[in-house]
């Protein structure tokens, strides 16, 4: 054996890609160690039996097809099919292929793709079980903001038939009329949600001119009586920017998760104090909203907190829902939520709009 032959036999002998030769009377005429290590089968056995054997029953029409278009001179690159081990395992290879016409042979390479394959399935399992997720939660959101008008209307009715002319003390018809507007704006905001819903099973989520004081004034009034009773302090700076663009309807479902959460979560020992802000930071426009309320482990917490149903608190109204709202809503328009948290220290969130870039006068 001449020095090229040797260096030749060698190559083909330690490839850890899958070698043959075979010929167009459907044998194996030569193949290297890869291909009888994949397979698990002797030498003897795979040089005896036709190829078509060892490829799985269902590749076998497609993988024929494929071969008679391979011997009229067609080169094959990328072909993928599988082949089924002597223990009966399952492998993918995908099959690059030359024929060569005058000795009737098909000199052919073959990688093994069966963890890349792997990997694959599992990913589109994944995708299957998150879009079935999207659909139900779709449909529960859907279900919920349409029936949930019904007692809505009924609680508007019975609010009509309640005379505040002759009641005498001004708490009370402050109460009363707070009552009112607080159903109402209930009513409205579960019409826009039912709207939204309707377009989203066409359109995405539109941006739009988003005016926050004009965005969190209604919030604020329709969770007085909240913030009443937690005694909390709300604290609100626009002074660095007033508009982004954004959609109205997410924002205001910021606003009310956000404050609903610090008013839920506030610490019984300190007055609760809120703060909104808006500010710029390395020219971008950012959202804090922060308080002094019991605080979230960010540490142990870190990969849960925008998680659904995620709740870290014993709290019996707690669905785990809030923030995982917040953060669809802000990364679906482009943004990021960053959360900055110590138990008994409060917490801060820091919405980054990316997309409203400007520079800082």
């Amino acid at each position: 054996m001449d020095q090229n032959s040797f260096e030749f036999e060698r190559f083909f002998d330690i490839s850890p890609d899958l070698l043959c030769i075979a010929g167009y009377d459907g044998y194996f005429k030569k193949i290297n160690p890869a291909v009888k290590d994949a397979l698990g089968y002797s030498y003897e056995e795979l040089y005896a039996r036709p190829i078509h054997e060892f490829i799985h029953p269902d590749d076998r029409a497609l993988t024929a097809h494929v071969r008679s278009e391979l011997i009229r001179d067609n080169v094959l690159l990328n072909f993928e099919n599988r082949y089924l081990t002597k223990s009966g395992k399952v492998i993918w290879l995908a099959w690059s292929s030359q024929p060569i016409d005058d000795q009737k042979l098909v000199f052919a390479i073959a990688k093994n793709i069966t963890l890349k394959k792997r990997h694959e399935s599992e990913r589109n399992a994944l995708l299957e079980n998150i879009n079935k997720i999207n659909q139900n939660l779709k449909q529960l959101s859907f279900t919920a903001a349409h029936d949930l008008r019904a007692p809505v209307n009924n609680l508007m009715e019975l609010m009509s038939f309640i005379n505040t002319d002759h009641v005498t003390d001004k708490e009370t018809v402050e109460m009363l009329d707070l009552l009112k507007y607080s159903i109402s704006n209930l009513k409205d905001t579960l019409n826009r949600y039912v709207d939204r819903l309707k377009e989203n099973q066409t359109i995405h989520t539109t941006k739009e001119n988003v005016n926050l004081p004009a965005v969190l004034d209604p919030i604020l009034l329709s969770i007085k009586s909240l913030i009443t009773s937690s005694k909390a302090k709300v604290q609100v700076d626009f002074e660095a920017f007033q508009d982004i663009s954004f959609n109205k309807t997410c924002m205001e479902s910021i606003f009310l998760n956000l404050l609903s959460n610090s008013i839920k979560y506030c610490n019984p020992e300190v007055t609760p104090i809120i703060s909104i802000r808006s500010r710029f930071f390395n020219g971008t426009k950012q959202l804090i909203i922060e308080d002094n309320g019991l605080g979230i482990d960010v540490k142990k917490y870190q990969d849960q907190i925008f998680g659904m149903s995620q709740s870290f608190h014993q709290n019996e109204d707690s669905k785990g829902i809030g923030l995982y709202l917040v953060h669809n809503h802000v990364t679906s328009m482009g943004g990021k939520i960053a959360i900055e948290s110590e138990i008994n220290q409060g917490t801060r969130f820091i919405i980054d709009f990316e997309n409203e870039k400007c520079l800082q006068d």
